[in-house]
């Protein structure tokens, strides 16, 4: 006879249990984290099941300021935008940017993760090594450096650098990856015969590969991240107002290559 197994394994998880009046979330009753457990918190225990507090806390909650906005010429940012114009709701206008991270807008952060990891096991000595295997394998840009618009320096950048040394001094983070990080600056600027400097995704990249985070999450927390901005850039276009509008005025037209 069948016990009704079949359909409550059908999903399984360790994230949330519950039943009529009550919530526990990763073991945790709802209401011991409301009040007590920061946003930035919260996330890092229901998507790694573990706590964060202090110094590393401190790293994780900036990586998340750090990466929140770009301005209305990001993708992202500029489908949102467009799309809150186009009679569709607030979610789905911030849905419309969220999908815009991909590979090239928003995998960077994941794909430098992993770079700093391949680095990492090839040790020191191995860097312009590591670092044409690389290119050999993904182009000669590297994920993290240069900025199209920020230069010589992404102001976020050095901040972010700064907290993860700081937080290297208490010995909650390693700091290793940050030296793999400013050992790619060094190598780039050798190359190039002037500064290239680590981005968003670069700096961010580093704060999650010291908190032990698995190159994929680099990129969804980013995402999360810059859901902030797609909100706080969707709600401001809806405020004020404009029907369809495209990414150019309408006195702009297109090439046009046919015959």
């Amino acid at each position: 006879m069948n016990d009704g197994s079949d359909v409550s394994d059908w999903w399984r998880t360790k994230i949330i249990d519950m039943e009529p009046g009550r919530i526990h979330l990763r073991g945790r009753p709802v209401q011991d984290l409301i009040g007590t457990t920061g946003f930035a918190q919260m996330i890092w225990l229901l998507v790694t099941g573990e706590t964060i507090e202090g110094p590393r806390a401190a790293l994780f909650e900036a990586a998340l300021v750090a990466a929140v906005d770009h301005g209305p010429q990001a993708p992202s940012i500029a489908a949102a935008r467009m799309a809150a114009t186009c009679g569709i709701g607030l979610q789905s206008a911030m849905a419309t940017g969220l999908n815009m991270l991909g590979d090239v807008h928003g995998g960077a952060g994941e794909q430098a993760a992993s770079l700093y990891h391949a680095i990492h096991a090839a040790g020191p000595d191995a860097l312009g090594d590591t670092l044409d295997r690389w290119r050999a394998a993904h182009g000669r840009y590297l994920p993290g450096f240069g900025h199209r618009f920020h230069k010589p320096v992404d102001p976020r950048a050095p901040r972010l650098l700064a907290l993860v040394d700081d937080a290297a001094a208490t010995g909650a983070v390693s700091g290793a990856f940050a030296n793999i990080g400013r050992a790619i600056q060094t190598q780039l600027a050798d190359e190039r015969g002037k500064p290239v400097p680590m981005n968003i995704d670069g700096a961010t990249a580093v704060i999650y590969a010291e908190l032990g985070c698995p190159p994929p999450l680099a990129r969804g927390f980013f995402c999360l991240s810059r859901s902030v901005g797609l909100l706080a850039h969707s709600w401001e276009q809806m405020q004020q107002g404009g029907r369809n509008k495209g990414p150019t005025p309408p006195s702009y037209r297109w090439t046009y290559d046919g015959d």
